[in-house]
């Protein structure tokens, strides 16, 4: 399960003014960008039912949902026209045949220039739609990360990360666990951290899969808007 599906008790999105990207379009896939704020599939409640496929299905019918973005994550996202292009992407995705790499800020200056962070993660059930990182029962996560620049007067980092993995929250608790916290993390951070920005500052910045029809590579890129 993931971050959209695991919602709190009670839990209401608040509408999002923002509109859907059209990237890349086809009659195979199609390549958006998401705004932060914004599900990318319906929530459980009625009154979250506005969501990234949604929006898009109102001119392309039928679209269908390949992955997911967190609400608070903007970004690019690849998403199949019918059931034939949605089986393809979808083993791309589960045999790890994309590319995605994201932009963050983070609290702190980042020391190593690059690394990778290799925690097993599971959900805090009490506490769902966080996760912890569990070396018993968690499930293998890794990201790789790369320091782009290090702002000394403002105390911050931005980073590159490379999931390895996609484990839900994965990038937020990675941050964490290495000791710098995504500003705006309204899960992870601390309140000094949550107050440094208005949106969770993580944006999936670049996709790369391969086109469901032609087997050539296909590149979304969006620039991170904060």
């Amino acid at each position: 399960m993931t971050a959209d599906t695991l919602e709190r008790p009670q839990f209401f999105a608040p509408k999002c003014a923002e509109q859907v990207e059209i990237l890349y379009s086809d009659e195979y896939c199609l390549l958006v960008n998401k705004p932060s704020g914004l599900l990318s599939v319906p929530g459980r409640h009625p009154a979250n039912r506005d969501c990234a496929i949604s929006r898009v299905q109102e001119t392309y019918a039928d679209a269908l949902i390949v992955h997911r973005l967190d609400m608070d994550t903007s970004g690019v996202m690849v998403l199949a026209r019918g059931k034939e292009s949605h089986r393809e992407l979808s083993r791309q995705f589960q045999d790890r045949e994309t590319t995605k790499e994201y932009i963050a800020k983070v609290a702190g200056i980042v020391e190593k220039d690059k690394g990778v962070i290799d925690l097993p993660l599971r959900c805090d059930w009490p506490n769902r739609p966080k996760q912890m990182v569990d070396f018993e029962l968690g499930k293998p996560a890794q990201t790789r990360y790369e320091v782009l620049q290090k702002d000394m007067f403002q105390n911050l980092t931005h980073l590159k990360l490379i999931p390895i993995t996609g484990r839900s929250h994965q990038l937020r608790v990675h941050c964490t666990e290495l000791g710098h916290p995504i500003l705006g993390c309204r899960f992870y951070g601390t309140e000094e951290t949550i107050q440094a920005a208005d949106r969770l500052n993580l944006h999936a910045c670049t996709l790369k899969v391969k086109h469901p029809k032609t087997g050539k590579e296909l590149t979304g890129q969006s620039t991170p808007p904060f």
